[in-house]
């Protein structure tokens, strides 16, 4: 990778950047508040499908959006039901939650068509959230080949890589621990991975 195209989360420029890279069909590898992760415009097919080849991600596995609020997950049209909103308005969001859910017949944009559900989640990273909310939902993934762990810091992760993003944002060594992932387009919802939150303490929140 060039010299130019990384630099320090610190940086006073890195959020402007970031949305610049991304806005132009980018690929941004940047800091979260659990692990690296690749980021992306969703709207954008060529640099999606580069997160794929990056990766070595089976084409047909869907990725997980940020978003910068719970108003945000309204407006992609998602359904969200009683789980849904007790998890979105406790204390776990922002954070490292990851919530599954279905969408309201007619109301998605084109770029989720064709998705029975989705993976949604709202960082508490604010360096993140300020670039969520200039650019809007983004697809981010762990910047990991498929399988993999994480790597801590970003030159190991770029290393692991099948190819360099376009920009990247160093965010000092990072926690290996992803997001809670739990499903709420089931009925009852299902913890399908536990992360950096605790079962017993999404559970709080679905009993």
């Amino acid at each position: 990778m060039e010299e130019q195209r990384s630099l320090p989360k610190s940086d006073p420029t890195s959020v402007q950047r970031t949305v610049d890279c991304l806005s132009a069909g980018g690929v941004v590898l940047l800091p979260t508040d659990t692990v690296y992760g690749l980021a992306v415009c969703p709207t954008r097919m060529d640099s999606i499908a580069r997160v794929f080849t990056m990766k070595g991600r089976p084409p047909q596995t869907n990725l997980p959006i940020m978003v910068a609020s719970e108003a945000d997950v309204e407006a992609l049209g998602f359904a969200v039901n009683e789980a849904a909103k007790r998890l979105l308005r406790s204390p776990l969001v922002p954070g490292s939650l990851t919530i599954a859910l279905g969408f309201r017949s007619g109301q998605i944009p084109s770029w989720l068509s064709g998705r029975d559900e989705a993976a949604v989640r709202i960082p508490r990273e604010n360096w993140l959230l300020a670039v969520l909310r200039i650019v809007g939902p983004l697809l981010v993934t762990s910047a990991n080949l498929h399988g993999a762990e994480t790597a801590e810091d970003l030159g190991s992760v770029l290393a692991q890589l099948r190819g360099a993003p376009d920009l990247a944002v160093d965010g000092g060594t990072l926690h290996t621990v992803p997001s809670t992932l739990v499903n709420c387009h089931c009925d009852p919802p299902i913890i399908e991975r536990v992360g950096a939150i605790p079962e017993a303490r999404v559970m709080e929140y679905l009993k």
